[in-house]
């Protein structure tokens, strides 16, 4: 089993008290009969799809972005849509997703748009929210590189969007393969279930006592302290997973050669009032 970390702390994937033997389970054969969809995400708080989208086109869309950054980033001899680093960030490169860095004009790009357009991202959609969706605006574009140890900590989306409604639908989407190892997404299991109250105590000895909204950046910790194991999968280029809006779930870090590029969005049912500060594009610093 590979090594893997999350903000630096090592992991054994191979415990099978912090990690569930198995990668999560295909659920893209459940959207044919939505309801089936609709009831194992319930049951489960994530729904992982593979294939739902096409290959080619992710890959394209990792090309189209690592071609915009400063050639520094990538490892001589390599493609944009490889995306290996280098070992080298480009001199004086704004922090991720302010103006001024190649994600924040991306996710303002029509490449970037049009690949969001995709009719099947809507069908999942409408699929799983159980009628005509929308999806917001703040839509994120995420790129890290091995030894950045800028993972997600453990928090659930509700966290992040407590005005409006609460039927809200996130897709994650790997732009390019995304095994653990590169940082993919891992999902603490039945989470969707806990009340906040059960993992209080696990804030108070976060990493960001200034920010109240992560869980923490221990996912070893928190597992322990929850009784429940992380979900994890060998993510490629062209799935996605759906998950509920109090989930707890985090991210590993990226200790490979190639980058992780990943882009989340949000849909809501049409017609339900959305978190207003979702309606907008989104900046590494609009501070959401």
């Amino acid at each position: 089993m590979p090594v893997v970390s999350s903000q630096g702390l090592p992991l054994d994937l191979s415990d099978r008290t912090l990690f569930a033997p198995e990668p999560l389970r295909d659920g893209a054969h459940l959207l044919g009969r939505p309801g089936g969809a609709r009831e194992r995400l319930a049951a489960e708080g994530c729904l992982y799809l593979r294939g739902v989208l096409d290959r080619a086109e992710a890959l394209r869309l990792r090309q189209a972005y690592f071609a915009a950054c400063d050639p520094v980033l990538l490892a001589p001899g390599t493609t944009p849509r490889e995306g290996v680093f280098s070992g080298r960030v480009p001199p004086g490169l704004p922090p991720h997703g302010v103006a001024g860095h190649p994600a924040y004009a991306f996710v303002r790009s029509e490449t970037f748009r049009r690949f969001l357009a995709s009719p099947a991202l809507t069908a999942v959609a409408d699929a799983l929210l159980g009628g005509p969706s929308v999806m917001l605006p703040r839509r994120i574009l995420r790129h890290f590189h091995r030894g950045a140890r800028t993972a997600s900590r453990a928090h659930t989306d509700r966290d992040y969007m407590d005005r409006g409604t609460d039927r809200v639908l996130t897709l994650w989407i790997p732009v390019g393969d995304c095994p653990p190892a590169t940082g993919g997404l891992v999902y603490l299991e039945g989470s969707h279930a806990l009340s906040p109250a059960s993992y209080a105590s696990l804030r108070a000895a976060a990493d960001r006592p200034h920010d109240p909204r992560p869980i923490s950046h221990d996912l070893a910790r928190t597992a322990r302290a929850l009784g429940r194991r992380w979900l994890w999968a060998d993510y490629a280029a062209g799935d996605v997973t759906a998950h509920l809006p109090r989930v707890v779930h985090a991210s590993l870090d990226t200790r490979t050669p190639a980058m992780r590029l990943s882009v989340d969005v949000r849909f809501v049912r049409r017609g339900d009032r959305a978190d207003p500060r979702w309606l907008r594009d989104w900046a590494g610093d609009d501070g959401f």
